[in-house]
């Protein structure tokens, strides 16, 4: 039996919890992000794979493997770079889109099917090992930074982008969680968004330096926001699809007070913060 933490404030007991069927939650992942066509979704994202590269500061040369790589953001990012690239991901058709944005333009990369918690390659063969909104998701978390850890050589940098708990992101899928709840004893996703726990996966003998930064997701309104993701975004894909008329109804309205909450664009269009942390492990 595993344990998990309370969730009641200030009370620092544990509760009793069956271990979760990882290879089972991963089969299920993999349908999920395998849904809609999250690379509608994903490219929007590209500024932060160009981001995560300044802050691991890419040197022209650099052997870099992209972990969880979705369509390839930070693979996309690094080849720009003239790096060695290796793109990986669980998803077959998520290499596919990568695969199809490299060609468009002409940037040499190497895709490559890939379980995060199980990397097929030689220990200390990349001088960085990056993942933006990727290895977070996991299962096994302390299985998949060992990972990260393994394959980059001593003195690499693993450069990770995570969604936080509190933003817009992180409250999300505490929204989805609601009405599809996840297997108690699974470490959220968005742990990996706290430095604090950052420091317990990678900090033992590794240097961890982190820094909040915002990715802005901007939108015609709250309705084509949710349109989009319906349509695209595989978690939220599979969730309206699964649910009755009533509940889909439902599940609109708590988006739109979501969206509400977070929207700063002072006027009919959508413009949300997105807070995720920034993370570069320097590797002793």
């Amino acid at each position: 039996m595993n344990t998990t933490e309370s969730t009641i404030p200030g009370l620092a007991t544990t509760v009793a919890a069956p271990a979760p069927d990882m290879e089972e939650i991963k089969q299920r992942q993999r349908v999920a992000w395998g849904a809609g066509d999250y690379g509608f979704v994903g490219t929007t994202l590209q500024i932060v794979g160009e981001a995560l590269c300044e802050a691991v500061d890419l040197r022209a040369g650099s052997k870099v493997l992209d972990v969880a790589a979705g369509n390839g953001n930070c693979s996309l990012a690094a080849a720009r770079r003239w790096c060695e690239v290796t793109s990986t991901d669980y998803v077959p058709s998520l290499l596919e889109d990568g695969r199809r944005r490299a060609e468009a333009e002409r940037l040499s990369i190497r895709f490559q099917e890939a379980d995060a918690e199980a990397l097929p390659f030689p220990s200390d063969t990349f001088d960085a090992v990056l993942s933006s909104f990727g290895v977070m998701f996991t299962p096994d978390h302390a299985k998949a930074a060992s990972e990260l850890l393994r394959v980059c050589r001593a003195g690499g940098r693993i450069g990770l982008a995570n969604w936080t708990p509190g933003g817009f992101i992180g409250r999300l899928f505490g929204l989805i969680g609601r009405y599809v709840p996840p297997p108690p004893a699974l470490t959220p996703a968005s742990r990996w968004g706290q430095e604090d726990y950052l420091v317990r996966l990678f900090g033992a003998r590794n240097e961890v330096k982190t820094a909040t930064r915002h990715f802005a997701f901007r939108y015609r309104s709250a309705e084509h926001w949710i349109d989009v993701f319906r349509t695209w975004y595989g978690p939220v894909h599979k969730l309206f699809s699964s649910l009755s008329p009533e509940r889909q109804i439902c599940l609109e309205q708590d988006l739109i007070n979501l969206i509400d909450e977070f929207n700063r664009s002072g006027d009919s269009t959508v413009v949300i913060p997105g807070e995720y942390l920034e993370a570069v492990v320097v590797k002793q």
